[in-house]
């Protein structure tokens, strides 16, 4: 999952200074970690901690994300999400922000099935997105991590994800001049997922995220998060962004990695 990691450090820069093209250097000092690294690896602590037995996923995921989330109240959380990290009794609030879609990547590196993603997804999504719109971005994107990982051809995968969740009728640069930034997470999960298809190896799947604008971080985290099921990570990459993480979030990467390992990229 830390193909998610290096997506949203890749595209911190760029959120509110959009970049329209595929042409820059990829990682760099001004680059940071946001809430999209944060929140999910508060999900894989979540999935680590239920050991496999994930009746309780959604009460071990509102407890991660807040002990996680709350030593980091500048990382960039939205309004309604910030007051439900630091209230007593979190409920959720009807939201479809991408959010929803950013920190499921975990799920689709653990689950045993097709099924189970779109299951372990909604658990960990429902206890701030229940809108429709947010635990379908979610589903989405699990699901094409799932698929990613299994095997599944980028056809297979357009396939399933038009029939089932969004229509892929466009092509990045039919949308690039144009797209704007947008919170949604149908406005979001549809062009990340396409950048993934529209990729040549994982690198080219997050610049391609992050050359259309918009909400640059998380799109490219979601983006991050398929390609490195598909393709593996650079380790040249990984390493580079594990130097982004303070040692409470590196140590939660590295027991998610410990049980679900890192796909390493095959360059030939």
């Amino acid at each position: 999952m830390i193909g998610a990691v290096i997506g949203d450090i890749v595209g911190s820069r760029f959120e509110w200074n959009n970049i329209k093209t595929k042409k820059f250097n990829f990682i760099t000092g001004r680059c940071n970690v946001t809430d999209d690294s944060i929140m999910s690896l508060a999900v894989a602590k979540a999935i680590l901690e239920c050991g496999g037995n994930y009746e309780k996923l959604s009460e071990t995921t509102v407890r991660c994300m807040q002990e996680i989330g709350r030593p980091y109240p500048n990382c960039g959380y939205g309004g309604m999400f910030y007051l439900w990290i630091y209230t007593k009794d979190p409920k959720p609030y009807n939201s479809f922000g991408n959010g929803a879609a950013m920190r499921v990547s975990a799920c689709g590196f653990a689950a045993n099935s097709l099924n189970d993603a779109i299951t372990l997804s909604q658990k960990v999504i429902m206890v701030t997105h229940n809108h429709p719109q947010g635990i379908r971005g979610g589903e989405a994107v699990s699901a094409a991590i799932y698929m990613a990982r299994s095997g599944k051809s980028i056809r297979e995968i357009r396939e399933f994800i038009t029939d089932v969740y969004y229509p892929l009728d466009f092509t990045l640069d039919s949308i690039r001049d144009t797209y704007r930034f947008n919170e949604t997470c149908q406005g979001t999960v549809p062009q990340a997922i396409t950048a993934f298809l529209e990729s040549t190896d994982f690198e080219d799947a997050v610049r391609n995220a992050v050359s259309i604008g918009g909400d640059s971080d998380t799109i490219a985290a979601i983006t991050g998060g398929i390609a490195e099921a598909y393709y593996g990570i650079p380790e040249k990459i990984r390493e580079r962004a594990l130097s982004f993480l303070d040692k409470r979030l590196k140590k939660i990467l590295n027991d998610f990695e410990n049980v679900f390992p890192c796909k390493i990229e095959n360059i030939t």
